[in-house]
């Protein structure tokens, strides 16, 4: 029966009974506060090296065509100088990358900081947190550091076995963002020894990744329409549909399937790791829901995007659904406490992942030991 539950995963996960899901967060129990440095975790890995403000920048992607990136507008138009610009260089991948940094009101001594991580488009397009909600907004509320990468694309945010020219070359995310970037930033923002890491879709798999291979590190752990298992089942080809759409694939990142890197990057195995990290978990049904329909700006009454919300986003949110209540499963099995939402309408849009920054703020806020 499982066997067949995953294989109809796609697809069937769409015809779910609402009576399966629940709208409500499950409350875990306080985990432990986080009782590592960045410093400690990074070692003598050499660290990044952080600037403040814009620089020129060209070509690809990312860019309108006047050598700006298509994003910088945006946070600009803020004219605040909590919404900045910072570049870190990473001596892992050689590059220099952008980030989006909402900074807390340093009148209120240190604060902590979230790390939150786009999607499939990293940043390099229109489909990311900057471009699609009111994430800037929202965290200028909570008075704490945020900070969003905007590079990254196709990379699962991971350290990848073979350098990638479709990605830009050497892609060694997790380093960079683990032991690299933490200290020095952190340092710039003055901010306290307490951070979150939160992410959607392709991220939400690396966000529990990044806790389980850094006890210690994060105090909380939010994972939003993502899929924990990665190297069995159905979850494979999940990851390889999405390496295929930046020219790369799964073998590029972790090697042959069925090795231990595979292992080691499977969110699900890993589970126990989690412990003593609070953690938040969300997930839809897969219906079509109230951010799909006619009158959703994030639709805009357009055909084609209610077509493509409903029918393409209804049926990954479907699989990720299956992916999520497997999870839950393998945290409860293993005692492991979590804060699980599963939405009993919506799809894998937008919409749903900024009501995820207002559902996860009390697990994180609870997590850093500060007032909702």
């Amino acid at each position: 029966m499982r066997n067949f539950r995953r294989i109809a995963a796609p697809v069937a996960a769409l015809a779910l009974s609402a009576a399966a899901v629940t709208g409500t967060v499950l409350t875990a129990p306080a985990a432990l506060a986080s009782d590592q440095t960045p410093a400690q975790v990074a070692g003598d890995t050499p660290r990044a090296t952080v600037t403040v403000g814009p620089r020129n920048v060209e070509g690809g992607t990312a860019y309108d065509g006047s050598n700006s990136l298509i994003w910088r507008e945006k946070i600009n138009s803020y004219n605040n100088d909590r919404v900045v610009e910072m570049w870190a260089h990473s001596p892992s991948m050689n590059r220099d990358v952008p980030l989006v940094v909402i900074k807390a009101d340093q009148a209120a001594g240190p604060r902590p900081t979230i790390y939150l991580l786009n999607g499939g488009d990293g940043g390099e397009g229109r489909a990311n947190w900057i471009m699609q909600t009111d994430v800037i907004d929202y965290y200028l509320s909570k008075n704490v550091n945020v900070v969003i990468p905007m590079q990254g694309k196709f990379s699962y945010y991971t350290d990848w076995v073979e350098d990638v020219p479709a990605l830009g070359g050497k892609q060694m995310w997790e380093t960079f963002l683990t032991k690299e970037l933490p200290e020095p930033l952190e340092a710039t923002l003055g901010a306290a020894n307490k951070r979150a890491v939160a992410g959607m879709s392709m991220s939400a798999t690396t966000s529990l990744l990044l806790a389980e291979h850094n006890p210690g590190l994060y105090d909380a752990v939010g994972s939003f329409s993502g899929c924990a298992e990665t190297s069995r089942g159905l979850a494979p080809e999940y990851i390889r549909i999405t390496l295929a759409r930046g020219g790369a694939t799964p073998e590029q990142m972790w090697g042959p399937l069925g090795s231990p890197n595979w292992h080691y990057n499977d969110a699900l195995i890993n589970v126990d790791k989690l412990r003593g990290t609070e953690v938040y978990v969300s997930n839809a049904s897969g219906y079509a829901g109230t951010e799909d329909l006619w009158t959703s700006p994030w639709t805009g009454g357009q055909p084609m995007n209610v077509f493509v919300h409903v029918v393409n986003g209804g049926i990954i949110e479907g699989a990720t659904n299956m992916c999520t209540h497997d999870l839950k499963v393998k945290m409860d099995s293993q005692g492991v406490p979590g804060n699980f939402n599963f939405r009993p309408t919506g799809t894998h849009s937008w919409g749903y992942w900024q009501q995820d920054l207002r559902d996860s703020w009390p697990v994180f806020a609870r997590a850093f030991d500060i007032a909702e």
